[in-house]
């Protein structure tokens, strides 16, 4: 089989919330196969930064810095990725995250939710992910092929204590994913496809300090995970780089809707 298949060579790669623990691996890696990536994060000192480090390794790139829930600052992205690249190959939506207000503690009941800190989240996740897709479909198609990837979660399909609003807006993004793989090929044709990964649980800025404690042991929550995770470790940003590449890559032209799990088999395990 030839290699060229999985080639990512000169593909034009939109990666939103690039700057973060994941994000940013997984766009050095896009880069340093041959990608050009288009950086795109809320604060612009962390993705110049990412471009540079890209750069500076002999990789392609540049820096945006959007808010994904801004219609009006999308659209002005579409326009200067326009006026730069004229088309894309590929949008992956990797913006997203929590905040406390939406957390339900062990010491706090249902009626403690903070209902404006629900709604951030799930404009961070939901239309953080929705409007980027609409506002750079355009470039996809006069590409005449489109390809995206959302950052999907474990805790879409196995709803976690604690993170509420996170979880229900993680589900709605496998939701969003399978109805647009089915709307974009009824209505663009079988070259235009959206698919998911859900990483399980990796260490980053925001879960650190609930999954371990400071010298590095785990918290309750912490054991209780790796505990149901057969592969007994929290993932590492690297994990998910196989599965990305094969997304971005011509070897799945045929796969279309689907969530990838990439969560040491936390999905799998039954507690028994």
């Amino acid at each position: 089989m030839s290699n060229s298949l999985f080639s990512l060579k000169g593909k034009k790669i939109v990666f939103t919330g690039a700057a973060g623990v994941l994000g940013s691996t997984m766009c050095l890696y896009l880069a340093d196969n041959g990608a050009m990536v288009i950086l795109v994060g809320r604060t612009a000192q962390k993705v110049n930064n990412l471009r540079d480090e890209i750069i500076r390794a002999g990789g392609k790139a540049s820096a945006f810095a959007v808010d994904v829930t801004d219609e009006t600052k999308l659209k002005e992205l579409k326009d200067k990725i326009e006026s730069e690249e004229g088309t894309i190959d590929i949008l992956i939506n990797g913006a997203g995250g929590n905040m406390p207000g939406a957390v339900i503690r062990p010491d706090q009941t249902f009626l403690d939710l903070d209902s404006n800190a629900l709604r951030k989240v799930i404009d961070l996740n939901y239309l953080g992910t929705v409007l980027p897709i609409k506002a750079l479909l355009p470039l996809l198609l006069a590409n005449g092929r489109g390809n995206i990837i959302n950052i999907s979660s474990m805790a879409a399909s196995r709803p976690m204590t604690r993170v509420m609003g996170y979880a229900s807006s993680k589900a709605a993004i496998d939701n969003l994913t399978k109805f647009l793989a089915v709307e974009f090929a009824g209505k663009y044709g079988p070259d235009f496809r959206v698919n998911a990964i859900a990483p399980g649980f990796f260490l980053t800025e925001q879960n650190r300090t609930l999954l371990t404690e400071p010298d590095g042991g785990l918290t309750q929550r912490g054991y209780q995970i790796i505990s149901h995770t057969p592969m007994n470790r929290f993932g590492n940003p690297e994990d998910l780089l196989g599965a990305l590449h094969w997304l971005c890559s011509d070897a799945s032209t045929f796969v279309t809707g689907t969530v990838i799990a990439v969560d040491g088999g936390f999905s799998a395990y039954s507690g028994v």
